[in-house]
């Protein structure tokens, strides 16, 4: 998907206000967006019609935003969403995540930074559904549901070591350095001189590694890590 073309956004929000000034910040960019101003209708416009992108409100009449998602992408809907809400605190983030949200901006907020957004998942795009499930060896993550499993046992991971494990698992069988992962899983462009990656993937190597046959996650002496059976 091309971020620089029109969008087609649906906005599921309830307050006018925030419509409206959505709507004045978007549009002169090109792009067309329609508001749906209730959770139900909006989950039906969302799932009925196509769209580049979802704005969703966390709280929402008839059916609150984190339903709306968890319903969407229940249904195979992979369409980039957003939650707006002005629930801000971490465990908030995390459940939004968790619906299946693909990115969260909290109120207030400035249209500026919205826009640079949409355009981010503009560029990601909707998942195909042959890219909905990486697969290494035994161990499988869906990334719709956010579920990882190994040899059927489901393995629960926190935000950040699923944001690990998928970098890896989508590099499967390359070498990942460290500041790749700083500058793709934290957003570090600069080394904050911090054990930050190897303590997350200590503890993957405890959830995804410890009690099976063989070991998927491989340090490369000098280099980095890498996904895959060894060599």
């Amino acid at each position: 998907m091309d971020p620089k073309r029109e969008l087609r956004i649906l906005l599921i929000e309830d307050d006018p206000r925030t419509a409206e000034l959505v709507r004045a910040g978007l549009e002169p960019e090109g792009h067309v967006v329609s508001v749906a101003p209730d959770g139900r209708p909006g989950l039906l416009r969302a799932a009925g019609e196509s769209w580049d992108i979802l704005i969703v409100d966390r709280m929402l009449p008839g059916l609150d935003g984190l339903g709306l998602v968890r319903t969407l992408r229940s249904a195979g809907v992979t369409t980039p969403a957003l939650f707006l809400t002005a629930l801000g605190g971490v465990d908030d983030r995390v459940d939004g995540l968790r619906a299946g949200g693909d990115d969260y901006l909290v109120k207030p907020f400035a249209v500026a930074e919205l826009s640079a957004r949409i355009a981010a998942l503009a560029r990601r795009g909707a998942l195909k559904p042959e890219d909905a499930v990486l697969r290494v060896a035994d161990l499988e993550l869906d990334r719709l549901s956010r579920e990882v499993t190994r040899a059927g046992q489901t393995i629960p991971l926190k935000p950040r070591e699923y944001a690990v494990l998928e970098y890896l698992m989508r590099h499967a069988g390359q070498v990942v350095t460290r500041t790749m992962l700083l500058e793709d899983v934290w957003d570090f462009h600069f080394d904050p001189q911090t054990s930050v990656v190897e303590s997350h993937i200590s503890r993957l190597r405890a959830k995804i590694d410890r009690g099976f046959g063989r070991e998927l996650v491989q340090t490369i002496r000098g280099a980095g890590y890498r996904l895959g059976d060894a060599a």
